[in-house]
């Protein structure tokens, strides 16, 4: 039914986007444009074949802040929140559905958790709105119309870490401005926490001690990866004259810790992605495969799955017969799905880096680049979108399609049956390493 939902969303959406009342020329756009851009906004990604300001009217932008906001909070969100307003009441197969999307811990607490998850996105989106509209109306003289507009559409696409701009450069003009940059950067890691963890952080930020498993594991790595980016940019690219050799100290510091956001998968970029060192570009496909939390509007295998992975492998250097984390002990199931997850996510990108090595002329680092932006609905690019032919772009709908329902969701959803099995095998050992 998830898959389904975001399947009805993309085609809807390319539909409207072939409109051509949709385009700033007033011809319709090509079915492959309008499914690639439709695509991309629907699973929060941000890649783009055309320039989204110029090819697209306003009724176009519109159209894809929509989809941006759907596909943020999620088809199974929306159709119950809409349950909840039309009937009052839910019903149990309508409450698992809606489990299944927000990740909710007990059915109970669906209604309550979905009217919150709203709320909190529109509150977080209006604030956003708000600094963004007085910046660009009052630091860059924009009519308050056009000011207001720009703030509502970046705060969207920043929350949902979606990356749409309407620069053609992205947010490059604004790589020293802490104004935009930080606000963007604010919404972006608030978005990409995930809803659990902001609910519960919400309630008990001052108490530590008493958060869950979950919020220790996304809050400690995200602040883990959050620095450890700024420093390898700010290491690598220091002296680049093509991204930070010009600034100054603090605007390197900005730009960096910038770009170490984005690869939450946001998508946004203040420095020219194509002009990094390809070591710069590792770190950032190794951020972007990552991800952020879950249950928000981030991609990637999330932050849980590798905090996860990091202990399982500690308990086993440890000789641990247990994985335990803090005073709880972790599940052999979440340490299988941990794994199942990681293994689809390599194999996903390893094959599709493969065939599109296959279908383009571009080199690995480039390539290699492009499919985990999409795999993990990121939205960076070092500039190949648009060369990559039909057929590339097909399999980066792909990508950003499965990226964003998550492999093991749709493999569930093109499962027939569960099976369970009553005995266990004889057990024998086998080398491993």
């Amino acid at each position: 039914m998830i898959v389904t939902g975001f399947g009805v969303a993309v085609l809807i959406g390319t539909a409207l986007l072939t409109l051509p009342i949709a385009t700033e020329s007033g011809q319709s756009a090509g079915w492959l444009t309008a499914l690639f851009t439709s695509t991309s906004a629907v699973c929060v990604t941000g890649l783009v074949v055309v320039d989204t300001e110029t090819h697209w009217s306003a009724f176009g932008e519109v159209v894809i802040a929509g989809l941006i906001q759907i596909g943020g909070l999620g088809i199974m969100t929306l159709a119950t929140l809409f349950t909840v307003l039309v009937s009052g009441q839910l019903g149990l197969r309508v409450r698992m559905f809606a489990q299944a999307e927000t990740k909710a811990l007990s059915l109970s607490d669906v209604r309550r958790l979905v009217r919150n998850v709203v709320l909190f996105s529109l509150a977080c989106e209006a604030i956003t709105a708000v600094v963004l509209t007085g910046r660009f109306l009052l630091g860059y003289g924009e009519p308050f119309g056009r000011a207001v507009y720009l703030g509502v559409f970046h705060a969207v696409s920043a929350f949902n870490n979606a990356g749409f701009g309407l620069w053609p450069d992205n947010l490059m003009r604004f790589v020293t401005d802490p104004w935009i940059c930080l606000t963007i950067a604010g919404a972006v890691i608030v978005g990409g926490l995930g809803f659990p963890v902001i609910f519960e952080l919400s309630r008990a930020w001052r108490r530590p001690s008493r958060w869950s498993v979950l919020t220790r594991i996304t809050v400690g790595v995200t602040v883990i990866l959050l620095a450890a980016g700024t420093l390898a940019f700010l290491i690598t690219e220091w002296r680049n004259p093509r991204t930070l050799g010009e600034l100054d100290g603090g605007g390197k510091l900005l730009a960096a810790f910038f770009t170490a956001v984005m690869p939450r998968t946001a998508g946004f970029n203040s420095l020219d992605i194509a002009g990094m060192y390809p070591s710069s570009w590792l770190v950032t496909d190794l951020l972007m495969f990552i991800g952020g939390g879950s249950a928000g509007t981030a991609g990637g295998i999330k932050v849980t799955t590798f905090g996860l992975l990091a202990f399982v492998i500690w308990a086993e250097m440890r000789g641990e017969p247990d994985v335990n984390i803090g005073h709880r002990r972790l599940p052999q199931a979440a340490q299988r799905q941990a794994v199942s997850i990681s293994l689809v996510g390599v194999a996903l990108v390893a094959v599709s880096t493969y065939l599109l090595l296959v279908l383009t002329p571009h080199g690995l680092d480039r390539v290699l680049f492009e499919v985990v932006s999409a795999f993990a609905t990121v939205g960076l690019s070092t500039g190949i979108t648009a060369d990559t032919g039909p057929a590339g772009q097909v399999l980066l709908v792909l990508l950003m399609f499965v990226g964003r329902t998550g492999p093991l969701t749709l493999g569930s959803a093109l499962a027939l049956q569960n099976r369970t099995r009553r005995y266990q095998l004889p057990e024998e050992r086998v080398v491993v390493g």
